[in-house]
């Protein structure tokens, strides 16, 4: 197992947004969480990436204790849990955030070179920056472009682009197609098939779950901290309590 997550709670104050979560990813694997809007999705990646105890060492006193989070994360047969955000990143567990947060006063070609900035190989650097414009050629057109200018589409191909350069075994990528037109989702999300072609794991946060189900080898789905399926696209179709209930299909 690529990812291992067990017993994974999460609390603000009162309120428990992950609760005794555990999943997991196998290498090369693309595996997709679905579920209603405030079911943990957003909250999961971040907890496995190190972002939230990121954000509570950077709180002080009872602030700093209103977040708690238990559980273990293994990656790659390694205890992460207790490292700090830029470390689990040096070990290719990487997070494409939702809104395609890029640096927007920066041109196009700086903030992909911001991906790279952990890694110490400049030839690599420049070989991961040549497969990036492979995946997505319009980056290299708009290279000198301000990032605040890109369409949303443009965007998100961005912010994609960039955590590619950091050279993820196991990307996580949150909610993509969110804003986006039918037509740019489609493009999109073959851009992420070929992600996971390519051999790297995707652990996919998405709205869209017709999408995310054709894509995807397996699926959690989420309600209140928790995961309350599993299994394929067709499965959790099957059962019309998800599909009705938890899907909204």
């Amino acid at each position: 197992m690529l990812l291992e997550v067990k017993g994974l709670t999460v609390c603000y104050a009162t309120a428990m947004l992950l609760n005794d979560l555990s999943m997991g990813v196998q290498e090369g694997e693309m595996v997709s969480l679905v579920g209603p809007n405030g079911a943990g999705k957003s909250t999961l990646l971040r907890a496995v990436t190190g972002l939230i105890r990121w954000e509570k060492s950077n709180l002080k006193g009872t602030r700093a204790g209103d977040i708690t989070l238990e559980g273990t994360v293994h990656f790659d047969g390694e205890r992460i849990d207790t490292l700090a955000a830029h470390e689990i990143v040096k070990r290719g567990l990487i997070h494409c955030p939702e809104r395609a947060r890029v640096f927007s006063e920066m041109t196009v070609a700086d903030n992909l070179k911001a991906g790279a900035y952990l890694g110490d190989d400049k030839r690599e650097a420049g070989r991961n920056l040549d497969k990036v414009y492979q995946l997505f050629p319009v980056l290299k057109e708009r290279g000198k472009q301000i990032s605040g200018t890109l369409s949303g589409g443009e965007r998100q191909m961005l912010a994609i682009g960039r955590a590619l350069m950091g050279q993820p075994k196991l990307l996580c990528i949150d909610e993509p197609s969110t804003g986006l037109a039918s037509r740019l989702k489609g493009e999109l999300f073959e851009r992420i098939k070929a992600i996971r072609d390519s051999g790297i794991a995707v652990l996919l946060v998405e709205q869209d779950v017709g999408l995310a189900f054709e894509l995807s080898g397996r699926n959690y789905v989420l309600s209140h901290g928790r995961v309350i399926a599993e299994g394929t696209g067709q499965e959790l179709l099957q059962d019309e309590t998800i599909r009705r209930t938890y899907l909204g299909l």
